[in-house]
């Protein structure tokens, strides 16, 4: 499955008068299952955590949303995020955000540093999440540092092809 060589329309939703441009791919991979392909698109092509960017992730197999959102607060507390409140809140916002996702899906995440981020399903809005802080944690899962994929992130920021 090739990768898109341009962004959806809706990747940039909080930025329209850009035109997006890649800054890298790369997939995810577990034991033997291809989980998804990913793509990162900011304005100028490179990766500025105080910039807005976008996340399009191609599906190659179904995963239920509830699996996304227990994932998802996995890799944050690999971040260094404790507070047992915060954890519990968060994971009730992804676990409503994210529906199941099918085999073919196409989830996009734009992001802006100030606001917070929005999700897309098949170009659908599927919801949003105001809280700056959990957004930046989300995407932090693939553009951090501290990220358990270092050869994807590295990939994504287009550091290793």
């Amino acid at each position: 499955v090739s990768l898109l060589l341009t962004a959806p329309a809706h990747v940039m939703a909080k930025a329209p008068d850009s035109t997006p441009m890649l800054v890298g791919e790369g997939g995810l991979s577990v034991l033997f299952w291809d989980i998804y392909e990913i793509q990162l698109f900011s304005s100028d092509g490179r990766y500025d955590p105080q910039q807005p960017v976008a996340l399009v992730l191609n599906y190659l197999r179904s995963v239920s949303g509830r699996d996304i959102a227990e994932a998802s607060i996995d890799e944050i507390r690999k971040q260094g995020v404790f507070d047992t409140g915060t954890i519990a809140d968060w994971h009730a916002q992804l676990t409503q955000l994210f529906p199941d996702i099918a085999k073919g899906d196409q989830l996009v995440g734009s992001f802006d540093p100030n606001t917070g981020s929005q999700f897309h399903l098949n170009g659908t809005l599927i919801g949003v999440i105001d809280d700056p802080e959990l957004s930046r944690r989300f995407f932090d899962i693939w553009l951090s540092e501290a990220t358990s994929q270092p050869r994807l992130r590295e990939q994504l920021l287009g550091l290793n092809p």
